[in-house]
């Protein structure tokens, strides 16, 4: 190989290594929260830059994964959404899973979900290019992110400290996600702004 080639080569790859860099940097917790643009399943686009005055709740999920199966299953997720809607939160239900992969569906097929499972987000966002996963370095279903109305990032993590998936395990857990609500309804920072998410990998 000529030194040109190896030069260009090696441009090449610390730009890949840089754009990597850029494309996984995580969100921070009291810092703007990674902007994004989805689709959901009737084919509206949501941007949060037009949801701004407005709190956010993001929501990963996977109707597959057994973690979200005990949060669904137990009425448990279905609660924390329409408790936060009642709230003005716009609940926003994120589908990263790539086509192929499990969890991956139509939007006929997650309006059903929806539907069979009485669950009540403001709408459910189709992610299978993984963008909007990315960009907030969404690991697993769920994966929970609050934002204020001013567009901060206030909490990133788990729905609770029950990292199982028993039903059994719903009640009595403490619920970040709630927790997080009532935090910022009383005008405080959130107590535990960043916990450790658990459940499936979200199958990018």
């Amino acid at each position: 190989m000529t030194l040109s080639r190896h030069i260009a080569t090696a441009v090449a790859f610390s730009a890949a290594l840089l754009t990597a860099g850029v494309a996984s940097a995580a969100p921070e917790v009291g810092k703007a929260a990674p902007g994004f643009t989805g689709t959901d399943t009737a084919g509206k686009t949501w941007s949060l830059a037009e949801l701004k005055g407005k709190p956010v709740i993001l929501e990963w999920t996977n109707h597959d994964c057994p973690y979200v199966v005990k949060h669904y299953e137990s009425g448990n997720m279905q609660a924390l959404q329409r408790e936060a809607t009642e709230a003005g939160y716009v609940w926003l239900s994120v589908i990263s899973s790539a086509p192929g992969k499990q969890g991956h569906v139509s939007g006929e097929q997650a309006e059903e979900l929806t539907e069979t499972r009485n669950a009540a987000p403001t709408a459910v966002l189709l992610d299978g290019e993984g963008s909007i996963g990315k960009a907030y370095g969404a690991r697993t279903t769920p994966h929970m992110f609050v934002i204020d109305q001013d567009g901060t990032l206030a909490y990133m993590g788990g729905i609770d400290d029950k990292a199982t998936t028993k039903l059994a395990d719903v009640e009595g857990s403490e619920n970040y996600v709630r927790l997080a609500m009532a935090d910022l309804a009383s005008g405080q920072p959130v107590a535990n702004a960043v916990t450790r998410p658990y459940g499936c990998s979200v199958k990018y």
